[in-house]
């Protein structure tokens, strides 16, 4: 192993990251065969240790492990921490460490933005987001770069004063976002929902969603966790982007599953089908319901990315 093999940070490397590159690294990554995947979960009670592997042939190997801690805010310490180890795809030699903060920020809402490039209409003009942390601002800066006629973007939370704080933060990024006390009234009214929460049970109401809009669900991870209920999962035209992260193993798909409100059928399309053309949206007035499920396949496509990035800025020829 290389004795010098780097570690990358968001400070190594952001300045030099954008939006529409690492969209564009996940959709590329899936023109290629695909991901050897493999998830191991171990819980204790609500706290969770996530290993993640993927090879995918052609870009290399990958494995992240996070810890996800809920009681660490009241440690001041964050809720998620980990690392990710990236390999060589033909020699199987470590090439660098990457903190997991870092991928899993770009790689999460570069998923959801790849599906809506897809399945949201590209006049989409108004964005609003469930949930107010971290995630809930990296969606509404990926969205701004990908639907440069977007011009409201909505903040709705539990908690109102998270929301304002929010939006205070995108509005001093240049974004034209306001805090929104009644999620069903704003939900009403947009183009693109996005779900960015903890939820066990769902928040996002089917009777809310208006014809024609994208709903895009992030928050569930775990298969006791939903944010969409029956209702909506009923009216809409449902993608995901992998099936194997997502319909045996997040509760948005496996429990509307369990209980036959849905059937595997009704999984219209992944990533792989999107981007060879062979699913999306048909016409202005259907739903669409994208799964954001995440996976190692996603995060070694975006650390990648990154690699190249670092690289090039550094002028080196590792990793």
């Amino acid at each position: 192993m290389n004795a010098t093999l780097p570690y990358l940070r968001a400070e190594d490397v952001e300045a030099d990251l954008s939006w529409t590159a690492m969209v564009d690294a996940i959709a590329a990554g899936h023109r290629r065969p695909p991901a050897r995947i493999g998830d191991l979960f171990l819980t204790r009670g609500d706290d969770t240790m996530l290993n993640r592997a993927a090879w995918i042939d052609g870009i290399g190997i990958g494995l992240k492990t996070v810890s996800v801690i809920g009681d660490n805010a009241t440690r001041g310490l964050p809720t998620v921490q980990g690392v990710m180890v990236v390999f060589d795809d033909v020699t199987g030699t470590p090439k660098a460490l990457l903190d997991s903060a870092l991928i899993t920020y770009w790689k999460t809402a570069a998923d959801s933005g790849l599906g809506a490039r897809h399945l949201a209409r590209p006049d989409s003009r108004h964005l609003v987001i469930l949930g107010a942390g971290p995630v809930a601002g990296s969606l509404a800066r990926v969205y701004s770069a990908l639907f440069p006629r977007l011009e409201t973007i909505g903040i709705w939370n539990r908690t109102p004063a998270n929301a304002e704080v929010l939006a205070d933060k995108l509005n001093a990024e240049g974004l034209h976002t306001h805090a929104v006390s009644d999620a069903a009234e704003a939900v009403g009214q947009a183009d693109i929902v996005a779900c960015a929460t903890m939820a066990r049970e769902p928040v996002l109401r089917g009777d809310w969603v208006r014809p024609g809009t994208h709903v895009d669900l992030v928050g569930a991870f775990r298969p006791d966790m939903r944010e969409a209920d029956d209702a909506l999962l009923r009216r809409a035209r449902i993608f995901v982007d992998s099936r194997e992260t997502t319909l045996d193993h997040i509760g948005e798909l496996k429990i509307p599953l369990s209980a036959g409100v849905i059937t595997r059928e009704s999984i219209l399309g992944d990533f792989h089908d999107l981007e060879a053309g062979r699913s999306g949206r048909s016409d202005d007035e259907e739903i669409t319901m994208f799964k954001n499920g995440g996976g190692a396949h996603l995060d070694l496509m975006i650390a990648e990315a990154i690699i190249d990035i670092w690289r090039k800025k550094t002028g080196t020829d590792q990793p």
